[in-house]
């Protein structure tokens, strides 16, 4: 994370992860922490990260950005650099309503890193444009 989460949000994930790292849980208090800030995003973020949803998906130059199967079987693109995520609910409730922080994909990727939970794919830097563009021809 880069700063660009309120200073709040970023406290808590780096609370989670050092939970995590030394007792291999996140405590009650933690989880409540989460409910609070990110409402109802923090359930299902919580329920992706459970099911090992979220993928880290790394070109050769280095460039990375994470792919979550969400709930519905749909495949979305994340960049936690940003906080941008192709869902729709990124775009409605975080963009035009300014109603969360983050969606439910966004937050499950902060989420897998701080508990260890991302898998890692590699691929070239032509699938990774690849993976990039097909977002784009979703959206338009």
């Amino acid at each position: 994370m880069d700063g660009t989460l309120p200073a709040v949000a970023e406290e808590l994930l780096k609370e989670i992860r050092k939970a995590f790292q030394e007792t291999s849980h996140v405590p009650d208090d933690l989880l409540l922490g989460l409910k609070f800030i990110f409402g109802p995003s923090a359930l299902p973020a919580l329920d992706l990260v459970d099911q090992r949803s979220v993928t880290r998906v790394v070109s050769p130059s280095g460039r990375t950005a994470y792919q979550v199967l969400g709930s519905s079987g749909k495949l979305y693109t994340c960049y936690s650099s940003c906080h941008f995520c192709t869902c729709p609910a990124f775009g409605f409730t975080v963009l035009q309503k300014s109603e969360s922080l983050l969606c439910k994909h966004i937050l499950a990727v902060y989420l897998s890193q701080a508990v260890g939970a991302c898998q890692e794919l590699s691929v070239s830097e032509e699938q990774l444009t690849n993976i990039l563009l097909a977002d784009e021809e979703d959206d338009g």
